[in-house]
């Protein structure tokens, strides 16, 4: 098997036993990246020099130290959201064009505490606003299934690179299900964490509830290794829990009578009758598996996209107040301060940036407070406490990822409101703070879909265990053809 087509468990254990070294590890995987990224384009920045002085510095290690690294020599991407100082860390911005930050992000320390190598920074929306990584101010990513596709966003970069076998883990950041629409578009798996399990110290916020941190790979086993590696509490995050959290259990999950909750709400109109039909399947595969399938409510699912949509926005247009042209990034030249300042976001951000800042704006502004964002905050409430009644009844819900399929470029990006309706299945979970997972469900007209497991707050453990058996269940889903050595 070549070095790029080895998952993260695969190359840690390779690296142990001194089969592989790390140094060949990072030299086939920038092989890999040679091959296919003029194709793709899943990254902003790459750094192979300080990649191979990593590798080198992991091979010099006794091999009773490598044992204690759990991802030793592992090749790792990182969302250009996510501070390194080793790259540059632009948000997909003009206005952040080259800058360097003064300080790793803290799952960036915690990657290379592991012994994992940082190889690049991958491409993404502006700011991580949006559903197709078409937002980029420098390129379009291209999803290796098929390249006149959208491999989904934000953290489309993240879930191509995996997919096209250039690394075997990413990390992303997920807003309103931006590591779990990209997954499915690009047939891999995308875990989003319960909101504070990973630090987002470090992570350029979009919006500051919403926002989590997580792994892309090409297994539910590789994600859990990466998670418990980046997990955990730290002082440098406010919002961070210091709830110590379990290791997923590696045994079997017991099929027979796991409660499995079908929400109603999620079928029906605005889905594809191919997504559906596989989405039945899957339900028809797990009751046989002995299963139990148990339709349930979430009353408020209805209003989940406006009201992430009015609560993401608002906490955007406070966040990135920060970027004026004053202290860091582009700065627009000539007039006075206040015409700096406006020239500056008015050059610096993109098209989509600016309208969820005027949204955000708007929604927080005396007279509309209290109509719109007070009470998209209530709503939110509502949402959360559906999961929390869900879960009473039931041990994980199954939904599917997405809608559709990876859509074509430009099909929806003059209509902004059916590009934000990619998430309609996903924002929720954001929403109400819980975990989900998305693993790949097989093709629909050769491209791939994903499905959605959802567990209870600080239910890790649990849910990545029920995904890891589905995993096992349902047959393993091909990998593009692309770049001919697969």
């Amino acid at each position: 098997m070549a070095i790029h087509q080895q998952g993260v468990k695969d190359l840690v254990l390779a690296i142990r036993k001194k089969e592989l070294s790390a140094q060949e590890a990072v030299n086939g995987i920038f092989h890999r990246i040679d091959e296919v990224e003029s194709q793709v384009q899943a990254f902003l920045h790459l750094n192979q020099e300080y990649a191979q002085q990593r590798a080198k510095m992991i091979d010099q290690l006794p091999t009773g130290e490598l044992e204690r690294l759990p991802l030793a020599g592992v090749p790792v991407a990182v969302k250009d959201n996510m501070t390194t100082t080793a790259m540059p860390t632009t948000a997909a911005s003009k206005i952040l064009e080259g800058f360097m930050a003064p300080y790793n992000a803290t799952v960036v320390d915690r990657l290379e505490a592991a012994g994992a190598i940082i190889v690049g920074k991958t491409n993404l929306d502006e700011f991580a606003m949006g559903s197709s990584t078409e937002h980029s101010a420098y390129h379009v990513t291209r999803n290796p299934w098929d390249l006149e596709r959208v491999p989904g966003g934000s953290s489309g970069g993240s879930a191509a690179a995996v997919a096209a076998q250039m690394v075997p883990v990413a990390l992303g950041s997920d807003t309103g299900g931006s590591i779990r629409q990209p997954a499915s578009y690009c047939g891999v798996t995308g875990f989003k964490p319960t909101y504070g399990r990973v630090s987002r110290y470090g992570l350029i916020a979009f919006a500051s509830s919403l926002d989590q941190i997580g792994p892309l790979t090409r297994s539910v086993e590789d994600a859990r290794l990466v998670y418990e590696v980046i997990a955990g509490h730290d002082p440098k995050d406010a919002t961070s829990l210091p709830h110590p959290g379990d290791p997923a259990d590696r045994d079997r999950v017991v099929w027979e009578g796991l409660r499995v909750g079908i929400p109603k709400e999620y079928e029906g109109e605005g889905i594809d009758p191919r997504i559906q039909e596989r989405y039945q399947t899957v339900l028809t595969t797990l009751e046989k598996a002995g299963a139990q399938l148990q339709e349930i409510s979430l009353p408020h699912t209805h209003y989940a996209i406006a009201t992430y949509y009015l609560v993401a926005p608002a906490e955007a247009s406070s966040n990135l107040s920060r970027f004026d042209g004053v202290r860091y990034g582009y700065r627009a030249s000539g007039g006075d301060l206040l015409t700096m300042y406006e020239q500056t976001r008015a050059e610096g951000f993109g098209p989509e940036v600016l309208r969820r800042i005027l949204l955000g704006t708007h929604a927080l502004s005396a007279g509309y407070y209290d109509a719109y964002y007070l009470k998209a905050q209530k709503v939110r409430t509502l949402i959360r406490q559906d999961f929390e009644r869900a879960f009473d009844q039931v041990d994980v819900i199954l939904t599917p990822t997405t809608p559709d399929t990876a859509f074509k470029f430009g099909e929806k990006s003059q209509d902004p409101l059916q590009m934000y309706l990619s998430d309609m299945f996903t924002v929720t979970a954001n929403l109400a703070g819980i975990p989900g997972i998305s693993t790949p469900a097989g093709l629909v007209e050769d491209l791939p879909m994903g499905i959605q497991w959802l567990g209870a707050a600080l239910q890790e453990k649990r849910l990545l265990e029920i995904a890891r058996g589905f995993e096992e269940l349902w047959p393993p889903v091909p990998w593009p053809s692309l770049g001919g050595d697969l």
